[in-house]
């Protein structure tokens, strides 16, 4: 099964297991932030659990870029699902598929894989997940640490090393967490923008092969929006920065503030424009 390899049998049943993230971004300053959630995942005596974090803050500002660099920083695998409103409790556990010769298997998610691997799972965007899909994880979020796939008929419980984080934006389109859900996942990280030496640092490590004036074009354009409390974040100055360099390697007439502001226009709503470019 594609993406499907290595497998496991729990109870009789075959699952095919998913495969970790393989490549983990580098979180670059905001050291605050991930000594929060190291702390969080950690234990202090044998009878102590890691307990189940959620990262708060603005689409962008690198709160899955946080939960994948802690996870390394553990010597874990990292496992990442996207929750959306439609994700369903056998989406987060175990679905049923059809083999090739018409069997049915039963695959793993990566929820399931990294609590058998004992793994990290980053669960993005989980407060755009409905009560039905959260109330499947209620044993695991707690000191059972356990899933029931009603579609496999099986337990399964979670390895010693597992760990898990949600991340939530602060947007509208988002469903209210239960209360009993919200009491597990627990305590709240808040992520706001970096600081503008943070800033650089990130653009320079993401974009190393940006030129130097772009970088300080973008990091204005960046400090004026988040002055102007805009939505534009980090990643999309990650995004504007490579823009730029593609046209700047196109037409290298156009000279680092012209490429910038190519790229901004691109992005930018146009009544926003004249407030962020402007000297």
């Amino acid at each position: 099964m594609a993406g499907f390899q290595a497998a496991v049998e729990i109870d009789g049943v075959r699952l095919f297991l998913a495969q970790p993230v393989k490549t983990v971004p580098e979180w670059v300053g905001r050291r605050d932030v991930m000594l929060q959630l190291m702390a969080a995942w950690s234990r202090v005596a044998e009878a102590d659990l890691p307990l189940y974090p959620r990262l708060l803050g603005k689409p962008g500002v690198g709160k899955t870029t946080l939960a994948c660099a802690g996870a390394r920083e553990l010597g874990l695998d990292v496992y990442v699902a996207q929750a959306t409103m439609d994700t369903r409790p056998e989406d987060l556990l175990v679905s049923p598929v059809l083999g090739p010769s018409g069997e049915i298997h039963y695959r793993a998610s990566p929820l399931v894989t990294a609590m058998i691997r004992g793994g990290a799972m980053v669960l993005d965007e989980g407060n755009r997940m409905s009560e039905k899909s959260w109330a499947s994880l209620a044993p695991l979020l707690d000191h059972r640490r356990y899933v029931e796939s009603v579609v496999a008929g099986i337990r399964i419980d979670a390895d010693p090393e597992f760990r898990f984080v949600t991340t939530m934006n602060e947007d509208a389109s988002t469903y209210e967490v239960p209360e009993y859900i919200h009491s597990r996942l627990m305590p709240q990280i808040y992520i706001d923008f970096p600081a503008e030496d943070e800033e650089r640092q990130i653009l320079e490590s993401q974009v190393p092969f940006a030129e130097p004036e772009v970088v300080d074009y973008v990091l204005t354009f960046l400090r004026r929006a988040h002055e102007a409390d805009l939505r534009y974040t980090v990643r999309d100055g990650i995004n504007l920065v490579r823009y730029a360099m593609k046209v700047l390697r196109r037409d290298p007439e156009t000279g680092a503030e012209g490429a910038t502001r190519s790229a901004v226009q691109l992005v930018v709503e146009a009544d926003e424009i004249a407030s962020l470019t402007d000297d």
